[in-house]
């Protein structure tokens, strides 16, 4: 496993949780060690009076300056620091990113429930806008003609009256229509992400599943005494660094689920402003697409993204809403999202 690979993925320490009880404890311990030489000030300006005490002070500092000059003792300080926050932390919070990633199996699959219901209501919404916008379209005709006739028949009132109607409902429709072309895009990245969060899942659950057994083997085999000899003879800790791999996996994971659940939550906010009944919908809704639109690449549909929104603005690429929805099976051959992580 090169340790290079993942180094810029990988959290500090102080980022993680751990790091914040390791900062709540530096402070409390640098807050109680200055109390406490404010309480023995005069203790100790007494005892450098005295040779041995003074003796016995400056050999306690030596061995302080040591190890804090000296990086093998100063790296094993800071493995024991680490591994003890770790483990107060632990008490209170779940770190170990196996149990993280299996509740994220479990978010995304809950996800994938309702995401299928939000592509089918949205199906339904546009087959119904469809609806609208091809009887709007006849009707548009009809007053056209009907204005046409009566013109012929110099029916002023007549022709004003329905050539006035044939204008508003063209510009209904072209409303309309533009809301069609957003309803679109909602739809391709929905059923891509669909598709590309089922893969997701999949690879989750086999990184879970083999990845389980190889800490297993890695924490036995490399327990806290043999890591600390490796960082006494300078070699890298294996046991670490297959752990960093892990929290690595764990936190791109989060982000993807996070990016799903956002994009669901807009895409909610945006069907449920739609007045189909009236031509209506709130512009909020369509700002949040637009600017979702204008942001940088997506983790979970990664360069996929700018070609949906071609797709979606093509007037020749028309879309099949009677298509089936995609069950994406992973392709053989297909290699893992995730195993470059542990490389």
């Amino acid at each position: 496993m090169d340790e290079s690979n993942f180094q810029v993925k990988k959290k500090s320490f102080w980022e993680r949780p751990e790091g914040v009880t390791g900062m709540i404890f530096l402070t409390g311990l640098a807050i109680g060690g200055g109390y406490l030489i404010y309480s023995i000030w005069p203790i100790l300006l007494g005892a450098v009076s005295n040779i041995v005490t003074l003796t016995a002070l400056l050999l306690a500092l030596g061995a302080i300056l040591y190890m804090v000059l000296d990086p093998k003792t100063r790296n094993l300080v800071w493995y024991f620091y680490k591994s003890v926050m770790r483990w107060i932390t632990g008490i209170f919070v779940n770190i170990d990113p196996i149990g993280i990633l299996k509740s994220y199996v479990e978010n995304l699959k809950d996800n994938l429930r309702k995401m299928n219901r939000q592509i089918s209501q949205l199906r339904g919404q546009m087959h119904k806008l469809k609806e609208i916008i091809y009887n709007n379209k006849k009707d548009i005709q009809s007053n056209l003609e009907l204005a046409s006739k009566a013109k012929a028949s110099d029916k002023r009132a007549v022709m004003i009256l329905k050539s006035r109607k044939a204008g508003r409902l063209k510009e209904s429709n072209m409303r309309l229509e533009d809301l069609y072309k957003k309803m679109e895009v909602l739809y391709r990245v929905l059923t891509r992400m669909y598709e590309n969060s089922q893969i997701l899942m999949e690879d989750i659950k086999d990184q879970v599943e083999v990845k389980e057994q190889e800490r297993k083997a890695i924490h036995a085999s490399h327990n806290a005494m043999n890591s600390a000899m490796s960082i006494i003879s300078g070699d890298p800790d294996k046991r670490a660094m297959f752990d960093a791999a892990m929290e690595a996996v764990a936190e791109d994971v989060s982000k993807k689920v996070g990016e799903m659940e956002r994009f669901m939550e807009m895409s909610s906010s945006f069907m449920d402003s739609v007045d189909l009944q009236n031509g209506i919908f709130e512009e909020k809704g369509l700002k949040m697409l637009e600017e979702w639109e204008r942001e940088g690449a997506s983790l979970i549909l990664g360069e996929e993204k700018d070609s949906l929104l071609l797709e979606a603005n093509d007037d020749s690429n028309v879309l099949d809403l009677n298509a089936p929805l995609k069950e994406r099976v992973r392709e053989q051959g297909h290699r893992n999202q995730y195993d470059t992580f542990f490389e």
